[in-house]
């Protein structure tokens, strides 16, 4: 029998990726693939909206809490724990399902990627003594020496990649961009993109989810991390999406506190208006991530792009998928 067809679901965050996961799930064997850098770390429960015990009791989800917030997890790490995952669900007789929406992982999967270095945790350390005496910008320029390419898709203040370009040609001697060409045979991909009409449908969700967010205990959970005295918001954990900006709030916060308020084990309260510059730097922030996933998608012209915010979009899904499945 012909191998069904690896199906994808991508799009921006808020978009509905998890609920149609489950749609299929429910409908054919599937075991969940998760393609977000998020999902991987332990402890990142609220803030990433990782899927709850009773959403996973539908079907088995991989690569979520692989890693604690302190390691690094790259692209090339995703793709050889993606491909080892697509063999054995197949093997096991179930269909994969990828869904996700970081757009720099499927282009590992789709077009392949060679295997960079591991991360060096001395170099990380000297990249970033040096930022803190010269500042990113010059370290963007002495980039744009040794890896052109590279720093020329980079802005001057970018320090997460910055420091992974400069980490990749000092311990590697190679740039960064050589390493992310096509390197390998690419997986053939059904990508199915969930995609607004109305971005204002998007947005009110985003803003949505991330009240419920905090109101689901986020603060506290990013207080936990931050009082494990090892971890700091340049950590490519820390630097996701709502955890970066309450990491601040509740620093902000806890320069300003009295001695009365003090609790241990109870974030600092914010002010109403902390509370509220909280709200709008992370929905703001969370609207830039869902604007850079879609403009990456775009330009994938090969995707196969569903009107997320249109009422019947989970049956396009089942009718598009079946139509795959179903005839292999």
């Amino acid at each position: 029998m012909q191998t069904p067809p690896l199906i994808a679901i991508a799009g921006p965050t808020a978009s509905g990726k998890t609920a149609a996961a489950l749609a299929l799930a429910q409908r054919w064997p599937v075991e969940i693939i998760s393609v977000d850098s998020a999902l991987v770390y332990r402890g990142m429960d609220i803030g990433t909206a990782k899927p709850s015990a009773q959403e996973r009791a539908v079907a088995a989800h991989h690569l979520i809490d692989l890693c604690d917030p302190l390691e690094p997890y790259s692209a090339a790490q995703f793709r050889r724990d993606a491909l080892r995952l697509i063999d054995d669900i197949r093997a096991r007789g179930r269909h994969p399902l990828l869904v996700g929406g970081t757009m720099l992982y499927f282009k590992a999967l789709i077009d392949g990627l060679d295997d960079m270095p591991p991360a060096d945790a001395a170099v990380r350390e000297l990249i970033a003594r040096q930022a803190a005496e010269q500042g990113w910008p010059a370290l963007h320029a002495r980039l744009a020496e040794v890896d052109p390419v590279t720093a020329a898709r980079l802005p001057p203040a970018d320090s997460q990649r910055i420091a992974r370009a400069l980490e990749v040609w000092q311990v590697a001697g190679r740039p960064l961009s050589a390493f992310q060409q096509r390197a390998g045979q690419g997986l053939a991909i059904e990508l199915f993109s969930l995609e607004p009409l109305d971005r204002a449908w998007l947005h009110a969700r985003i803003a949505q989810r991330f009240e419920d967010m905090l109101a689901d205990g986020l603060l506290k959970e990013v207080w936990t991390l931050m009082g494990r005295g090892d971890l700091h918001p340049d950590l490519p954990s820390m630097r996701c999406v709502g955890y970066r900006q309450s990491w601040q709030a509740l620093q902000d916060a806890q320069t300003k506190k009295t001695a009365h308020t003090a609790q241990p084990d109870a974030p600092p309260p914010l002010s109403s208006a902390q509370l509220q510059a909280l709200k709008a730097s992370g929905i703001a922030a969370t609207r830039q991530l869902a604007k850079r996933q879609l403009t990456w998608l775009r330009s994938m012209p090969a995707r196969r792009s569903i009107a997320c915010d249109a009422p019947d979009a989970q049956d396009q899904l089942l009718r598009q998928v079946a139509a795959l499945w179903e005839r292999a």
